[in-house]
């Protein structure tokens, strides 16, 4: 994907994402800023991903697999952590962005981190013998574990803003990182009460099969391909928004 290796299937996918049948009566909204973290295990013989089923009771995508992710809280820029992002990350991260500020990657990223804690109870990081400094009662479970977050680990892969007159815009940054970042499990965390009522650890070439939301999957795909081209840093990076009806897909 250096020189987006892609190719065709970058099409099929922008048609894909057009053709999805949506409901766009709602009143017209400002996206909000949300990240979104995909955890890979790379210890057997095929990659995996993780990805959470959302409860049936839920009013937006129930039942549906996801990745675990969220909006963006105005503390998670001020979560310390051991290292900063790679500064290709940090570059591309501000691009396409209407009123950019040198915090917004951080907070992005630690969002996927935290997001990740409250919904699967995996705190990515390093784990040390003192606490890390944390902003807010959202982050204290990192206190407790004494679990650093390591931005350093996180790549960035994707990102996708929900159409307009939808009834919740996000725009979604979407991280990965290997799964040897799991520094700290908290045991309960999932379960038929939770927002995620399970965890699977699924081939990434197999996922789409679940039943998941088409952007899901289409990331999906832009993973394995970022995956086989060797995860660098600098590869380009799929930006997906809707334009005059029609789903355009640009790299950063």
């Amino acid at each position: 994907m250096t020189k987006d290796k892609t190719g065709d299937l970058a099409k099929v996918w922008s048609e894909r994402m057009t053709k999805v049948e949506r409901d766009q009566s709602f009143p017209d909204s400002e996206p909000k800023d949300a990240a979104t973290l995909m955890l890979i295990d790379r210890a057997g013989p095929v990659p995996t991903v993780l990805l959470g089923r959302r409860h049936h009771g839920h009013k937006f995508m129930p039942g549906k697999f996801v990745f675990p992710g969220g909006r963006l809280e105005p503390h998670d820029a001020a979560m310390s952590s051991v290292s900063d992002l790679h500064p290709d990350t940090e570059k591309k991260l501000l691009e396409r962005v209407a009123t950019p500020s040198a915090d917004l990657p951080r907070a992005l990223a630690l969002t996927a981190v935290r997001e990740v804690a409250e919904e699967t109870g995996l705190l990515l990081g390093v784990q040390g013998d003192v606490p890390p400094k944390t902003p807010g009662e959202l982050w204290t479970e990192f206190e407790k574990a004494q679990v650093h977050p390591d931005l350093g680990q996180l790549h960035f892969v994707a990102r996708a803003i929900t159409p307009p007159k939808r009834p919740k815009r996000f725009d979604t940054r979407f991280f990965t990182a290997d799964a040897t970042a799991i520094a700290h499990t908290i045991e309960g965390v999932v379960g038929p009460d939770s927002e995620l009522v399970e965890l699977v650890w699924i081939p990434i070439a197999e996922a789409a099969t679940l039943d998941m939301p088409t952007i899901t999957g289409i990331v999906l795909e832009e993973l394995l391909a970022r995956v086989e081209a060797g995860m660098a840093h600098g590869l380009p990076v799929p930006f997906y928004f809707m334009e005059n009806q029609i789903f355009q897909r640009e790299l950063l």
